[in-house]
């Protein structure tokens, strides 16, 4: 029997529309077992030689692993960002791979504001001591007139202009491609938008010339009381250099939805100015399901395509 592997953390098969037609055509729905992130030696072993499509989430598909599912011919990924697959080894492999660039913009670009306003209004802070017994109310700061510093601007950084100009903020941006002009936008280098921003976030993709663009060197860029937020891919910020600057002060906090190893337990778990979620910029329940949807269509229309599928 032919498979096909869901490999995201959660997957809500009632809402996928060709299951039972699937199922019924003679393909097994096989589901991530952990329910977490898979390493790369963990994707190897569930695409098994009879796994024909996949449904895709952040795990490693490299090279070493496509050669490996030696039955695979599609990829539907669950999300925007391709950086987790090989795309030259798959096209050598004559692999599909498709995504799904619509769904996660605006829960990303919500879950991104979110940070923001916590981090500024100490929401998680004072939580945290009212639950201890300590009322104490804190001073926090607004988010109008913040020079907000987006670097990437596609998809989501321009959702995310749009959100924060709402409240009354200065949107500088930093993108490898010229955006076209717009006076609420002032695009710049990214060493000029570090020393200019009062909040720096990032919605760029991965890759081996993203890889720690966020370092040492580039925070001490940064505005003393600053803050940083990484709501896009882990290896984009040296969390060793961000350590170190959260502890020291130099930053006033930072808000973290991605991370180099997930789940993440390392030493910003014990720092009181980071707010740190679970890779979860795209569960918002609506966009969840619209894009789940859309990675099935995705998987089933390139199945038919190669006629293992009617």
């Amino acid at each position: 029997m032919q498979k096909i592997l869901i490999t995201t953390s959660s997957f809500d098969l009632k809402h996928m529309r060709q299951a039972a037609q699937l199922a019924e055509s003679g393909f097994d729905i096989v589901l991530n077992p952990y329910k977490r992130r898979l390493t790369e030696d963990e994707v190897k072993s569930l695409l098994t030689n009879d796994v024909v499509g996949m449904i895709a989430g952040v795990e490693p598909l490299t090279e070493s692993v496509l050669q490996s599912a030696r039955g695979l011919r599609v990829i539907a990924r669950c999300g925007i960002g391709m950086d987790s697959v090989d795309l030259a080894a798959a096209e050598k492999l004559g692999i599909r791979v498709s995504n799904t660039p619509d769904a996660p913009t605006l829960p990303v670009a919500e879950l991104t504001l979110a940070h923001m306003l916590n981090l500024l209004r100490a929401v998680s802070t004072t939580d945290d001591n009212i639950r201890k017994g300590n009322w104490k109310p804190l001073m926090g700061s607004l988010l109008a007139g913040k020079n907000v510093g987006i670097v990437g601007f596609g998809r989501i950084g321009r959702k995310v202009a749009e959100l924060v100009s709402a409240f009354g903020a200065n949107v500088l941006v930093h993108d490898v491609a010229p955006i076209p002009p717009d006076k609420k936008v002032r695009q710049m280098e990214l060493s000029d938008l570090l020393t200019e921003s009062d909040i720096v976030t990032l919605h760029t993709p991965y890759g081996p010339d993203t890889h720690h663009m966020i370092g040492d060197q580039q925070i001490r860029r940064m505005k003393p009381g600053a803050y940083l937020l990484n709501i896009s891919r882990g290896g984009l910020v040296d969390e060793s250099a961000l350590y170190n600057a959260l502890a020291e002060k130099r930053l006033a906090g930072a808000g973290l939805d991605a991370f180099e190893r997930e789940p993440y337990s390392g030493s910003l778990c014990t720092l009181e100015n980071v707010v740190l979620t679970a890779h979860m910029g795209s569960y918002a329940q609506e966009a969840r399901t619209k894009q789940e949807q859309e990675a099935a269509d995705n998987l089933v229309a390139a199945l038919k395509e190669i006629k293992l599928f009617r």
